[in-house]
């Protein structure tokens, strides 16, 4: 019994949460704030759209990892395992972390796709 070639893709399993571009607003200074972010930069990000010039939602609070500034373009997660790691703690009410500096952009998508095979 012969069966019938299923070309329907897999389904998107998103075992690691989205990255996205965010541009840095502000930093934030708390002299009272949950003891897992004792020590911990914050920042006020902006999430971008694709399009990287409109805001997605509004400003963030996110943890800095890298030494960001205002005015910077980032890249942004809402990896809870990995912000547990960074804060080396097993909760926290923090969602957010900057994981990259990101120096330039690429866009593909313009692009004409060659033939396929």
């Amino acid at each position: 019994m012969s069966q019938a070639l299923d070309n329907t893709p897999p389904p998107l399993h998103h075992d690691h949460p989205p990255m996205q571009l965010a541009n840095v607003l502000g930093t934030v200074t708390a002299t009272v704030k949950h003891s897992s972010l004792a020590g911990a930069k914050l920042l006020v990000v902006q999430p971008l759209l694709s399009d990287r010039t409109k805001a997605d939602g509004d400003p963030q609070l996110a943890i800095d990892t890298v030494a960001a500034g205002v005015g910077d373009l980032v890249m942004i997660t809402s990896d809870g395992r990995l912000l547990r790691d960074i804060l080396n703690s097993d909760a926290t009410p923090a969602r957010y972390s900057v994981v990259a500096l990101v120096d330039d952009v690429t866009d593909f998508s313009s692009r004409k796709q060659g033939p396929t095979r």
